[in-house]
C-alpha cells in the first residue's frame, strides 16, 4: 500500500533539527512564482534561513505580465526587509527573520514554448503543467548548486491549484541529480494558503487570477 506522504511533517523535521543544532542559519535558494504565493512562505521560512529568491517564470509568456509580476515580487522583499532592520514600523508589526536576497532569473519565454510543444491542449493541471515545473525547478537547483547553498525549494506548492506531490517528486529527482538538498514543502498546510492572501491585502499586491502562460490565460476567458 502507496503512504501518502506529508510534505508539511517532513519539513517541520527539517527545521526543527535545525534549531536543535543552533548553528548558523543555513542558505535557501527559493525559487517564487509571484510575491502573492511567497509572501506566507518567506514569511514562514525566514526564520529559520538565510534566503535568496530566485525569481525565475519564463511561463509569464506576455512582457508586460512579466515585468509587473517582478516588480511586485521586489517591493515585498523590500518591505520584508525594511521590516526586519526596524526601520519606521510598530512593533506590533515587526517580524523576525534574516535579510532576504533576489536574484532575477532571464525572462525567456522561448523556453516554456519548447517544453510545451505538443502539450498545448492538456488541461490546466496536466503534463503541460509538469513540464514547467520541471523548467523552472532545473533552472533552480542549477543555479542553488552554483551557488553553493544548503538547500533550494518553490513555493508553487502554496497553491491549491498546484500539485505538491508532483513538485516533490520533481524537486527531489533533481536534488540527487544536482547534488543539493531539496526542502520538501507542501506550503498550503497550517493555513499558509490563507495567510498568503492575508498578506496580499495587507500589502497591496496585484494577484493575478491565471498562472501566467498564454494556455492558463485561454482557460481562465473560456
Amino acid at each position: 500500500m502507496n503512504t501518502v506522504r506529508n510534505y508539511q511533517k517532513e519539513l517541520d523535521k527539517i527545521i526543527e533539527e535545525l534549531g536543535a543544532a543552533a548553528g548558523c542559519a543555513p542558505t535557501l535558494f527559493l525559487h517564487s512564482c509571484c510575491a502573492p504565493c511567497s509572501s506566507y512562505v518567506l514569511e514562514y521560512l525566514r526564520q529559520y534561513f538565510r534566503i535568496t529568491v530566485f525569481y525565475y517564470n519564463p511561463n509569464i509568456t506576455e512582457d508586460e505580465e512579466y515585468r509587473k509580476r517582478v516588480a511586485e515580487q521586489k517591493r515585498l522583499i523590500a518591505a520584508y526587509n525594511e521590516m526586519a532592520a526596524g526601520q519606521e514600523v510598530s512593533p506590533e508589526r515587526a517580524r523576525s527573520g534574516h535579510h532576504i536576497e533576489i536574484v532575477e532569473g532571464d525572462y525567456e519565454p522561448q523556453q516554456f514554448y519548447e517544453i510545451a510543444k505538443g502539450l498545448e491542449q492538456c488541461p490546466e493541471g496536466g503534463e503541460r503543467c509538469f513540464a514547467c515545473y520541471e523548467l523552472r525547478l532545473r533552472e533552480t537547483a542549477k543555479r542553488a548548486q552554483e551557488g553553493d547553498f544548503d538547500y533550494f525549494t518553490t513555493t508553487l506548492s502554496i497553491s491549491p491549484l498546484k500539485n505538491a506531490a508532483k513538485l516533490n517528486e520533481i524537486g527531489e529527482r533533481l536534488a540527487q541529480e544536482y547534488d543539493i538538498p531539496w526542502l520538501p514543502s507542501d506550503f498550503k498546510k497550517k493555513d499558509g494558503y490563507k495567510r498568503s492572501i492575508e498578506l496580499s491585502k495587507e500589502y497591496d499586491l496585484y494577484r493575478q487570477d491565471y498562472c501566467g502562460c498564454v494556455y492558463s490565460r485561454r482557460e481562465r476567458e473560456i
